[in-house]
């Protein structure tokens, strides 16, 4: 890839996580897309800024209840 397109995707990219870290979902692209990009879905990112107006972008960690929603409610081994 070139100097010139490797760019333009990283401004791409960079549109994108920002759109992410405000909650909203990028037109046109579904939480599948973002998942083939190797993006963090909306609401999993959040924007942190810095004193000296730094702003980092920093993916949240799943909570422990998401990642594995099933919750069996027998009562014993059965």
């Amino acid at each position: 890839m070139c100097q010139a397109c490797e760019e333009s995707d990283n401004y791409f990219r960079l549109q994108l996580i920002d759109q992410i870290a405000r909650g909203e979902m990028p037109e046109g692209l579904t939480a599948e897309d973002l998942t083939n990009l190797g993006l963090p879905q909306p609401g999993e990112i959040e924007i942190t800024r810095e004193p000296d107006g730094t702003v980092i972008y920093r993916q949240k960690a799943p909570s422990k209840r998401s990642q594995n929603a099933f919750v069996c409610d027998s009562p014993g081994d059965e």
